[in-house]
């Protein structure tokens, strides 16, 4: 096993511990954690067993039923410190948190874990060049600014291109999916709210 590999095995053991650990703390069986995510208990118990990697849009859907942040299931949200105000996220501090040629060929990277009490999960991403097989359907809205490249952008059903400077706001709990365009990777921020109750 490689260097990445061993990192990727790593964050999905830590997917699995969170999402027991946190549906553990709710005394909720597998079946009452798929109803509310709309996901099926196999498909939990895979994550939880560390035979699946879930989606980002995936662990969205977790987060929200938990009323947690995405970063918590990640592992990197701390616990007990002091309010943040201001968080400033340089280059070199960017998390990648799902590997490349995960969901065909998407990369994310946290903009805004320093900040725990946050009510939005900011992301630069870049998108992979096929369509997935099953769109992201997601609790909350989302604000997509493209930073360069080109993007075939479906949103409950209909198709949009998308090129840089262009901004999309919508609503996430309708079917949407994306992918690049010609010969570069689309570029772009991805800014998802956390419907989390203050």
């Amino acid at each position: 096993m490689n260097q990445i590999e061993q990192i990727n095995r790593d964050l999905e053991k830590t997917i699995a511990r969170s999402v027991r650990k946190f549906r553990r703390a709710k005394e909720w069986s597998l079946d009452k954690l798929a109803e509310i995510t709309g996901l099926s208990k196999s498909y939990l118990s895979q994550i939880e067993n560390c035979e699946k990697t879930p989606t980002i849009p995936t662990l969205l859907k977790i987060s929200y039923a938990f009323k947690v942040n995405v970063q918590a299931l990640l592992g990197d949200e701390p616990s007990g410190q002091e309010r943040v105000r201001l968080s400033i996220v340089k280059p070199s501090e960017q998390r990648s948190i799902i590997r490349p040629g995960t969901a065909l060929g998407y990369e994310y990277k946290s903009l805004t874990h320093k900040k725990t009490d946050r009510i939005m999960d900011g992301y630069l991403l870049s998108a992979g060049f096929e369509i997935p097989s099953e769109p992201f359907v997601h609790e909350g809205q989302e604000m997509v600014y493209m930073l360069e490249g080109t993007q075939e952008f479906i949103y409950d059903g209909e198709k949009h291109i998308v090129s840089e400077g262009d901004c999309l706001y919508f609503d996430s709990d309708r079917p949407h999916m994306s992918r690049s365009l010609g010969d570069r990777p689309a570029r772009f921020i991805a800014v998802f709210c956390n419907p989390i109750d203050r």
